[in-house]
């Protein structure tokens, strides 16, 4: 058996401890009540709500927390912040994104200090940003169990103190500061950290070890008490499926099989050995309100999620398709534009999305489509809106990668002019839009299910010359006839290749597919 690999760090509060591995998590959402405050009034409750729990923080035994949780209390009340972020609302802005663009900005001066002690306050901030876009958005800061390892790229004074370190455990941080509150509050609670790890991948429960006193992790090769996850849909073929997920028409040749995702906890129980990954999350199913939208960490949080489940296999993230029918919660004013479109009139929503994906893009194979496209542009658009989010990135010194960017083909003019979108890395087309739009009907309409039969063969006139329009760059289908196995032969002959379906119809599409040949005839005994 393969020795134990041993990653070096910086030593921040000596000891070692050994358990399974915590990996940060997003929030626990919760549905944020109505409100029919002003923004101020509703900013200022939250700030209120937020010194509140601070001060029962603050009440325990640790001198040392009490020093850091009254920082923090200081900085609340300081009336800049307020008139900073009153300033924004007044302007127009959601109070969640301007509670979250004022704090940044503080943020971003204290990361970019030349001394250690000030840009070991940027946690102290960030702390307070998402204690308070926790309030604004109905959601409570969860707590790890007892005795792990917590990793992630840094760590919150205020959790570190909600924690119950009485079990043991230890702190693993990608980056952080040994002369941060987290590395004081550890050392006088005798907690095993490390920081400046870099990157690295492990499991969730796998067993880890955190050696403070040499300044190492110790990544254990197989999680210890562990039973293998069960895959909750019955198999209705023995086709074999090749470790990257694929697998071949009867005449050989190789189609991918992914799934799509609306939430990250629809992969816990599917192996993600028996998909090639995840061809389509909507992440606007998981990010539900506008304060979601303003909260970088967690959907950071909900991406990392997904890729360390992929476990280096594709995943590919659909930015908020938002608007039109499809609305956004605390989203006004912006009825009339969806998807790519919405995104542009309101760049501020998609430069927290772009900031978490890019931070989420060093560590696995992840991509970006972006919904509703109707025009070249507007992949121009969004691709500056993430060069300048690096660039900003990279000037802060966060680790992050450019993904890969392309498109969702769902507008009937888009697919028509396929070849005109040069700036496109990748093509995915959305059947259920598409249809709808090249019918001029709405799928909620009652009139149109007795009659979305009779659609299919223009439908697959377009697929079929889109396809040939694409030049060769990767496409793949994700939409409802994706996962109809009546139309596995239809899409084959098209030219698709990679089919993205609902989890519980990967069976029914993998025996279709291994009964036809690459044109989509039946195999010769089927």
């Amino acid at each position: 058996m393969a020795a134990p690999l041993r990653l070096k760090a910086t030593s921040a509060s000596p000891g070692v401890a050994t358990g399974p591995a915590y990996i940060a998590e997003p929030l626990a959402a919760a549905a944020s009540p109505p409100s029919n405050l002003s923004g101020h009034a509703e900013l200022g409750n939250a700030i209120k709500t937020a010194i509140r729990e601070l001060q029962n923080l603050a009440a325990g035994p640790d001198l040392e927390g009490m020093d850091i949780i009254e920082f923090q209390i200081e900085v609340l009340q300081d009336p800049t912040l307020t008139e900073m972020a009153g300033a924004r609302i007044d302007a127009g802005e959601n109070v969640a994104f301007a509670w979250a663009g004022t704090l940044d900005g503080y943020i971003r001066e204290l990361e970019c200090s030349e001394e250690e002690r000030l840009r070991a306050r940027a946690v102290d901030i960030l702390d307070i940003k998402n204690r308070v876009l926790s309030v604004l958005t109905g959601t409570s800061l969860d707590d790890f169990p007892a005795g792990s390892i917590y990793v992630g790229r840094d760590m919150e004074p205020s959790r570190f103190l909600a924690h119950d370190w009485s079990a043991g455990g230890g702190i693993a941080l990608y980056a952080g500061s040994a002369v941060g509150h987290v590395a004081l509050l550890a050392r006088s609670r005798s907690v095993p950290m490390v920081v400046g790890v870099g990157q690295f991948t492990t499991e969730g429960r796998q067993h880890i070890e955190v050696d403070g006193d040499s300044g190492v992790v110790v990544l254990q090769t197989a999680r210890e008490n562990a039973t293998p996850a069960q895959f909750g849909h019955p198999a209705t073929s023995t086709a074999p499926i090749a470790d990257n997920g694929s697998l071949h028409t009867a005449d050989g040749e190789q189609v991918l099989l992914s799934i799509n995702v609306n939430a990250p906890g629809e992969v816990d129980s599917i192996p993600a050995a028996t998909t090639a990954g995840i061809g389509l999350m909507r992440s606007e199913f998981a990010v539900t309100s506008l304060s979601d939208a303003a909260n970088e960490e967690k959907q950071f949080a909900i991406y990392r999620r997904l890729l360390d489940w992929a476990d280096g296999r594709t995943v590919t993230v659909r930015m908020l398709d938002i608007g039109g029918d499809k609305p956004l919660a605390g989203l006004t004013g912006a009825s009339s534009l969806r998807g790519v479109r919405l995104l542009l009139a309101r760049p501020e929503i998609a430069r927290v999305q772009a900031r978490a994906l890019l931070r989420a893009g060093i560590f696995s194979n992840l991509r970006v489509l972006l919904p509703m496209v109707t025009f070249p542009s507007e992949i121009d658009d969004l691709r500056q809106i993430y060069r300048e989010e690096a660039s900003e990135l990279t000037r802060r010194g966060v680790p992050h990668g450019i993904p890969p960017i392309g498109m969702m083909v769902e507008v009937p003019a888009a697919a028509l002019m396929l070849d005109r979108f040069e700036s496109a890395d990748f093509f995915s087309f959305g059947t259920n839009d598409l249809t709808q739009y090249l019918f001029a009907s709405a799928r909620e309409d009652a009139g149109f299910a007795p009659h979305q039969g009779r659609t299919v063969p223009a439908v697959l006139r377009l697929l079929s010359q889109a396809v040939k329009l694409a030049g060769g760059k990767p496409v793949s289908i994700c939409g409802d006839m994706a996962s109809d196995p009546s139309r596995t032969a239809d899409l084959l002959a098209a030219g698709i290749r990679h089919f993205s379906v609902a989890a519980a119809r990967l069976p029914a599409i993998r025996s279709a597919i291994v009964g036809l040949n690459a044109d989509g005839t039946k195999a010769a005994g089927e």
